[in-house]
């Protein structure tokens, strides 16, 4: 069975020092508590976690934010208040994993 074809859609924001991801559920969702905040935060992210890039831009392989990398950028270690700046400075990307069909099993080698 093939694996992929899911769409991630994502927040990139360009720091000072840094290139920040946050993953979010849907744009529209975004949109709406942009103009609405009392929707929940809960609602708009898809993971609470904050990713760099370390200046590799959108594509770049992603590890988790330090609280003094967050410090150094936004000036706060909570992420709640990172994310909330991210979400509104950020610009919002659209991305498909590439569908992929891969051996189920490997030590059978070739067949």
């Amino acid at each position: 069975m093939p694996r992929g074809n899911d769409t991630a859609t994502k927040v990139f924001y360009k720091g000072k020092s840094e290139d920040f991801i946050v993953f979010v559920d849907d744009v529209e969702i975004l949109k709406k508590w942009k103009n609405d905040r009392s929707i929940p935060l809960a609602d708009v992210v898809n993971g609470w976690k904050i990713f760099v890039t370390h200046r590799h831009g959108a594509q770049g392989i992603m590890d988790g934010a330090s609280k003094s990398i967050l410090a150094d950028e936004f000036g706060s270690e909570k992420e709640d208040d990172c994310i909330v700046k991210i979400l509104e400075n950020g610009e919002y990307q659209n991305t498909t994993s590439r569908e992929r069909e891969g051996g189920k099993n490997d030590s059978n080698g070739s067949r």
